[in-house]
């Protein structure tokens, strides 16, 4: 069975599928609600993988520092991978 509902913020209608008990098991959106969901979900996973390695090399850093290692410098790493 199919039930709508106008939503404030999306102003479509979106569908719920419910079982036999009433229960919410899936819902329907329009394509370009779909569109729009997915793109903002697909940039905030490439920032949070942004975040997490820029997490991951202050870590690196602190260790680095903590036992003494010697670090590359910017322009060391640049122009490595100018090659």
């Amino acid at each position: 069975m199919i039930q709508g509902e106008l939503k404030n913020n999306m102003q479509t209608e979106i569908q719920y599928c419910i079982d036999a008990k009433g229960n919410k098991i899936s819902v329907i959106i329009p394509y370009q609600d779909w569109e729009k969901l997915n793109n903002r979900d697909e940039f905030l996973q490439k920032k949070v993988r942004l975040l997490d390695g820029i997490q991951d090399a202050v870590k690196e850093v602190k260790e680095a520092r903590k036992n003494g290692k010697k670090l590359q410098t910017l322009s060391e790493f640049i122009n490595e991978n100018r090659g």
